[in-house]
């Protein structure tokens, strides 16, 4: 198909394009006197540049293809290396010129060999940060991969193969990073911690990953902040907010730093949504990476972030059609009363590398994670039901011409927690020629002050509903109750709990030939013990698990370029507080670990299509889950039980095909199946929150052939419906309806002024710029009305309970400035 008969196919069905599939190799260049050296030449067999007077450099490389690259200088003999990347890696080459010593004659790089070992996808930062969705960032392209779910836009929390919020591991610099505990919905989520304008390489594993990983059930996202070689500025800004960072590096090359600074603001999203409301919020951060390097072979590196989150919404009105064609009914609420919710959190960690020898690298990290939350609202809602008028060729379609009386609700918090978590982790890794050895030891002591305070009065038709306990017989409003006002549900408690953790792990990796076929394998085990410490009930308990893993792939020696893996084990997940803390607020310091056994088969097939590279991926996998305790959702917040009386089990199938569907970019195609379901008490199987059938995830990109600075960017995405969960109290075992499917469309189409293709020579007012692009994006661009949650609403005049869909975000224009210097 010609490029110019692609393009207009894509642009009728909204497509999109990112950047090119080149890689870059950068770096710094000194001589054994740590000495910058200017003028050293570096060529490829397709570009070349040479280090400036910092002795910095950065060469653009074809991805997905050898390439050589030599580094010469008078007086110092050539350096050869050979590396194989994939499109917008980043990778550092630091080479020594030393004059006494014979240099390197060459070297091997192929980063994607040890992803397509291990089952791991690794993410471009140009695409991340140009990606279109409502909460730009590393978390709307991983709701692009299959097995991930993601329903509530406005949030940055994400279910991987059945599991839930909680059950995923985050790092930057091989640091543990920590989410707020209280937030209840999306929309008072402004940030994720990771800035994209900072990031450096980004790797995803959903499942089977190694030892050397922490504790969680489902999943490890594992990302690298880049470290500078050269000053540098981005600025970013949209309606929705906006970003500006600063990166440099000092004259002798040791020290490097960067800096980010992030506003958000989401009115755009929650004024445009059925509740109509007086809504102030402000989500800001600040964000350093600093390394300073005290030798050639001692390294330090500080990460640091602070983040004050305000939240305050003040509800007035709210209408929402539901039903069927043939008996339409529509809930029409009435608001009074606000919430205002802060959010701070604060985060330090301090990493020391030392290369003991060639073979041996040692690394302590000591991090410090605080937070400070307060959730405080009242809000009283009466709420009517009535008839939408339906007909089309009326002023007044979709208005509510009569309404009856239904209820009216109060709810009420005074939620306050205060948080402080201190790590300390020493790590090591032992590498002599294939054998690969890691190892580490971590200390870990969380601290947990929380004070919960919430209830909720209910009342349907001017009488006051109770609690539905089986020791109490309702008979409202047949016969009176002359009882004193109880509310629907309440939680009264305030915990101090303390927590200490022992982690340890060990593994060992290597590769080896067989005839020709090579075959990679990882043995880990992992250790975890703990002590939860109740203060207010002076209860102590230990426990401890162990957690075996492994991880095989064979690459056999076939003119098609295959490889297949195996990989699983026994994986844990020790309570976090929010674990321990039951529906009424209560710390249960037994609840033990839950346990899953995970089997991972996968398939990695990189092929020539078009004369293009691709590469399809094909993972199936099952775990057996015992211990589970089980949880609510209420739209992101979740409710353990607090109980490990219950077990589990999901399967599924998740596939992607990714390459150049058009010349010179990377777009992919995802397809996931998912069966996940639990038993609680022996009851029999029901399913889990997050059991999500079918996934279809589209990243496609594309430009204007005859304007290619004109680029599109689109992200597709179909879940079906999601268990709509029950009402407080509510047995779910009588609730297991679906939500509506969810299917989302975001659009982004800008022009590049100025890019690496696209340079202006001194004196143009573009000259400056690295790059410079304008455009807009647009959200959900086929204004689908997608729910997270319903809202179940009792009506006591036809003794009937309604399940009231919360609708998502409609259609949302933005306009988006973003520059580099």
């Amino acid at each position: 198909m010609k490029k110019s008969t692609l393009f207009y196919v894509l642009f009728t069905c909204f497509l999109y394009q990112v950047s090119a599939q080149t890689a870059t190799v950068q770096g710094i260049i000194l001589d054994d006197a740590k000495t910058p050296i200017l003028g050293v030449n570096i060529s490829s067999s397709n570009n070349g540049t040479e280090t400036d007077i910092n002795g910095t450099y950065s060469l653009k490389i074809p991805s997905n293809q050898d390439v050589e690259i030599t580094y010469s200088h008078v007086g110092f003999k050539n350096i050869k290396i050979t590396v194989n990347l994939t499109s917008g890696d980043i990778y550092e080459f630091n080479p020594l010129f030393k004059t006494d010593i014979e240099q390197i004659s060459e070297v091997i790089i192929k980063t994607g060999q040890r992803q397509r070992v291990e089952g791991i996808v690794t993410l471009a930062p140009e695409t991340i940060r140009k990606i279109p969705g409502a909460n730009a960032g590393v978390e709307t392209l991983l709701k692009l991969l299959p097995g991930v779910s993601n329903n509530n836009e406005l949030s940055t929390q994400y279910a991987v193969r059945g599991g839930n919020y909680d059950e995923n591991l985050v790092y930057v610099n091989e640091i543990e990073v920590y989410r707020p505990f209280l937030i209840r919905s999306g929309q008072q989520e402004g940030l994720s911690f990771v800035n994209t304008d900072l990031v450096r390489n980004v790797e995803f594993s959903a499942g089977g990953f190694q030892a050397k990983y922490g504790d969680k059930l489902s999943s490890v996202l594992d990302i690298t902040y880049r470290r500078p070689v050269d000053f540098g500025a981005s600025l970013e800004a949209s309606l929705l907010g906006g970003s500006i960072s600063v990166e440099g590096i000092s004259k002798d090359d040791k020290f490097s730093g960067i800096v980010g600074l992030r506003y958000r603001d989401n009115g755009l999203f929650v004024n445009s949504r059925e509740t109509e409301t007086n809504y102030r919020a402000g989500f800001a951060d600040a964000q350093t990476f600093l390394s300073y390097r005290v030798t050639d072979k001692f390294e330090l590196g500080f990460l640091g972030n602070v983040s004050v989150n305000d939240y305050n919404f003040e509800p007035q009105a709210r209408q929402t059609n539901f039903g069927t064609l043939q008996d339409p009914l529509a809930l029409v609420v009435f608001y009074d009363g606000q919430e205002e919710d802060r959010y701070e959190t604060y985060f330090g960690a301090l990493k020391a590398t030392y290369d003991v020898s060639d073979n041996y690298t040692a690394k302590l990290i000591a991090s410090t994670y605080n937070t400070q939350e307060q959730e405080h609202f009242d809000i009283f809602a009466e709420y009517r039901l009535g008839v939408p008028n339906t007909d089309i060729g009326s002023e007044d379609l979709g208005e509510v011409e009569f309404t009856r009386a239904a209820g009216s609700q109060l709810t009420h918090a005074r939620n306050d927690l205060d948080a402080l978590i201190f790590n300390l982790e020493h790590k090591g890794t032992i590498s002599i020629n294939d054998h690969l050895i890691d190892y580490g030891i971590k200390y870990t002591h969380e601290d947990i002050r929380d004070r919960q305070q919430e209830y909720e009065v209910v009342d349907s038709a001017g009488f006051s509903i109770r609690p539905p306990f089986s020791d109490f017989a309702n008979d409202q409003p047949y016969q009176a109750f002359d009882a004193p006002l109880t509310p629907y549900s309440s939680v009264r408690a305030f915990n101090e709990t303390q927590i200490d953790r022992i982690q340890a792990y060990a593994q060992y990796g290597n590769k080896t030939v067989i005839g020709n076929t090579e075959i990679f394998y990882n043995l880990g085990i992992r250790a975890h013990q703990w002590t939860v410490n109740d203060n207010l009930t002076n209860t102590t308990e230990s426990q401890a698990v162990i957690s075996p893993r492994a991880q095989f792939a064979v690459k056999p020696d076939w003119e098609k370029d295959m490889i297949f893996r195996i990989s699983g084990g026994l994986y844990h997940q020790p309570p976090f507080y929010r674990e321990l803390r039951d529906s009424t607020g209560t710390v249960r310091p037994n609840v033990k670990a839950q346990q899953s056994v995970h089997l991972v088969l996968g398939n990695d097939y990189s092929f020539k299509l078009w004369n293009r590279p691709f590469k399809l991926v094909s993972e199936l996998y099952y775990k057996s889950i015992t211990d589970v305790n089980p949880y609510t959702v209420e739209n992101v917040r979740i409710r353990y039980a607090a109980n490990n009386n219950a077990k589990a089990y999901a399967y599924g199938l998740d596939m992607r095909l990714n390459g150049e569907f058009v010349p010179g970019t990377e777009s992919w195609v995802s397809f996931g199946y998912l069966k996940t379901e639990e038993n609680i008490n022996d009851r029999g199987y029901i399913a889990r929150p997050t059991d999500q059938r079918l996934k279809f995830g589209v990243l496609l990109q594309d430009y204007v052939p005859r304007i290619p600075s004109l680029k599109m960017y689109l992200n597709l995405v179909y879940n079906t419906g999601l268990p709509g969960g029950s009402p407080n109290y509510a047995d779910p075992y009588d609730f297991q309806t679906r939500l509506r499917d969810y299917k989302r469309a975001d659009l982004g189409i800008f022009y590049v002024l100025a890019d690496q293709n696209k340079t202006f020579s001194k004196g143009h007012w573009l000259h400056p710029f690295k790059e410079l692009t304008l455009g807009f994006e647009i959200f959900n661009i086929f204004d689908v009305q997608n729910s997270i949650t319903n809202t179940f609403v009792r009506d006591a005049s036809t003794q009937q309970q309604f399940a009231i869909p919360n609708f998502l975000t409609p259609r949302i224009f933005n306009l988006k400035l973003g520059m580099r210097l």
